[in-house]
């Protein structure tokens, strides 16, 4: 039977795989520290970002807006689901699951792009690199992420309006731990038509600028390659290697989330992958860039003796 299109007054429940776990307080801790720890060193690659002028080039800009994108979308999940892991009270109204759907939309979206922009900045640094700051230009890096943002809040407002305007047909129960737009799929009354339009969206956001971060890659690699010096290899190779690290990690857990079939779907593997990718990956990156990268090593180390004295 065909549930009421929607009102203001409408709820969902978000049931998350260990929702009725017996020790849900130790879990909340867990969520809780990896959620400070991925606030403050993503905070803390800003602050170096921002501190530091000789950090002022393409980079590290990019860098900078990852961590502002990885801050932000752990902010948009984690906190809901500690509050409701905490009190019991997994109900949520239908305007605050579009509100979390929209902002998750749009930061993982800003994610993917940035992460694209990144593994390009990184073929022009190793394969034309006479040509890079001519390429690479401030006032084309700062185009270049206007673009980036505005695609994603474009994505954002499509596939929420989309969600907006559709019909539920089974009980509102959102086998996930946030609004996702995959698991609301499964509980509206147009479900093909629903899935149809986040495959065409993983394909065009997701799928497309993957082969475009690996095709960069790929020339990349040719060209450390041909590198004639072991020293140099290692050299070249070390300028990409956390950017790569990421990479694998992102779309690694993401593609065990979004291009897995509809008839293949488990909640509880589902929802693993998604924590991997939304939660702990966000958390990951920072210290991956810190830790394997010397520029922003050295800037985190001076930060944290400024603030020591």
């Amino acid at each position: 039977m065909l549930l009421k299109n929607h009102t203001s007054g409408d709820n969902f429940y978000i049931l998350p795989f260990f929702l009725h776990a017996e020790k849900k307080s130790l879990i909340s801790i867990g969520f809780v520290f990896i959620y400070i720890f991925g606030l403050m060193w993503n905070g803390a690659i800003i602050m170096v970002f921002t501190m530091n002028s000789h950090l002022h080039i393409p980079m590290y800009l990019f860098l900078c807006n990852l961590s502002l994108v990885d801050m932000c979308y752990t902010t948009v999940t984690v906190p809901k689901l500690i509050e409701i892991l905490l009190s019991g009270n997994n109900m949520i109204s239908f305007l605050q699951c579009l509100a979390q759907m929209y902002f998750f939309a749009l930061m993982i979206s800003a994610e993917v792009a940035i992460l694209t922009i990144m593994a390009y900045d990184r073929y022009i640094a190793i394969c034309i690199p006479l040509h890079y700051h001519h390429i690479l230009s401030r006032r084309k890096c700062l185009w270049i992420l206007m673009l980036a943002w505005v695609s994603a809040i474009f994505n954002s407002v499509f596939l929420t309006s989309f969600a907006s305007t559709t019909a539920w047909c089974h009980p509102k129960n959102i086998e996930h731990f946030y609004c996702d737009v995959k698991a609301l799929a499964k509980i509206s009354c147009s479900e093909l038509r629903f899935q149809a339009v986040i495959f065409v969206d993983t394909l065009l956001l997701g799928f497309l600028p993957f082969t475009i971060s690996l095709m960069s890659y790929v020339k990349i690699l040719r060209v450390i390659l041909s590198i004639a010096s072991m020293e140099g290899r290692k050299k070249a190779f070390s300028t990409c290697s956390s950017h790569f690290i990421v990479l694998l990690f992102f779309y690694g857990a993401g593609v065990c989330v979004y291009i897995r079939p509809p008839t293949q779907y488990r909640e509880g593997p589902e929802q693993v992958f998604s924590i991997l990718y939304t939660i702990v990956t966000p958390t990951l990156n920072p210290l991956i860039y810190s830790l394997r990268n010397k520029d922003v090593k050295d800037a985190l180390i001076k930060l944290i003796r400024l603030k020591s004295k």
